[in-house]
């Protein structure tokens, strides 16, 4: 898709004024955000993003907007994945919850920003050696593994951990333990001091980077167009910050969340060795953009619906296991 720099111009400035728009009107002043604000916020996120891939459809055609919903829907599934360790970094840094948004918005903001040069270095990359197709659907199929691995060894509960960026700018300069409002530095005895505010926005924008390593290669397995790429980051990042209080409560309930990404992250993987083989001149089938959107939907459809039954049917025997632990303590009072 040919796209001029007025273009990109126009976009860069929309994405602009709907992030300023977000702020003034829902992220400005610092609170608590109710289960009904995140789902409004989340809906119109989403509608935005379909609106787009219309537009897309109307003035560009059918393959980009196809490119552009298979890459928004799996760049946000998996974002919903970056969600369990928000929620770490979050609990790490005991972050008061009237002042989580402003940290999402921020940090999001930052994830973003990495993100585009992520994208930008990817496409230069892409279109000057299409042989590292081969090495982005083999570091695919290799995540895949790794997520089957991780989940399957059901593991305790884990922490978060400081990345080295992070741990250098906590060494470097000097920080106070607590949060004033949210403000980024204070002045405390003639000294300039850092505020846990600033350092958890940093944790959350340089731990998103991580989740690029694979979501980046992923979607470039759908669209080598730099412009779809970069659009369907930014709608699946901007709504991230609505979608972590709207579904909090219910990540837990998602344990089949991992299996569903591995699919989708090894299909992907495979779609891209197909195609560094066709552009080698193999005569071997590729998978369709229309194919890649069913087989991404209904991966994450069938991973909601199991997780959800999952879920339901443990919180039942748990349940269970409190009635018959209460009776055979009620015998032995008696």
């Amino acid at each position: 898709m040919d796209v001029s720099v007025t273009m990109w111009s126009l976009t860069i400035v929309g994405l602009c004024a709907l992030i300023a728009a977000d702020f003034f009107i829902g992220g400005r002043k610092p609170h608590e955000v109710s289960i009904k604000e995140a789902g409004i916020w989340t809906a119109v996120w989403v509608a935005l993003a379909a609106l787009f891939g219309l537009g897309l459809l109307v003035f560009a055609g059918g393959r980009p907007s196809g490119e552009f919903f298979a890459g928004f829907i799996t760049e946000k599934s998996l974002s919903v994945d970056n969600l369990f360790v928000f929620v770490l970094i979050m609990a790490k840094f005991a972050v008061p919850t009237i002042y989580q948004q402003r940290v999402l918005m921020v940090g999001v903001l930052i994830a973003l920003v990495l993100r585009a040069v992520f994208i930008a270095a990817g496409a230069a990359i892409v279109s000057t050696f299409s042989w590292v197709f081969f090495i982005f659907g083999a570091f695919l199929i290799w995540t895949a593994w790794k997520l089957v691995q991780e989940a399957r060894a059901d593991e305790e509960e884990e922490e978060f951990e400081e990345n080295r960026l992070l741990k250098a700018v906590e060494k470097r300069f000097p920080s106070t333990d607590q949060y004033h409002s949210t403000k980024l530095f204070i002045m405390e005895n003639g000294k300039r001091l850092m505020t846990p505010m600033l350092i958890v926005m940093l944790a959350i924008g340089t731990t998103d980077v991580l989740f690029a390593l694979d979501s980046i290669p992923a979607i470039f397995g759908l669209t080598q167009d730099p412009y779809i790429v970069f659009t369907a980051n930014a709608f699946a990042l901007m709504g991230l910050r609505q979608l972590y209080f709207l579904i909090g409560g219910l990540l837990k309930k998602l344990v089949h969340l991992s299996y569903g990404l591995s699919i989708i992250l090894g299909f992907i993987g495979v779609k891209l060795v197909l195609h560094a083989l066709h552009e080698a001149g193999v005569h071997v089938p590729e998978i369709s953009i229309p194919v890649s959107l069913g087989v991404i939907c209904a991966v994450l459809a069938v991973t909601t619906v199991t997780s959800l039954y999952a879920s339901k049917k443990q919180a039942l025997a748990e349940a269970g296991s409190e009635e018959d632990r209460a009776r055979d303590k009620d015998s032995v009072d008696v």
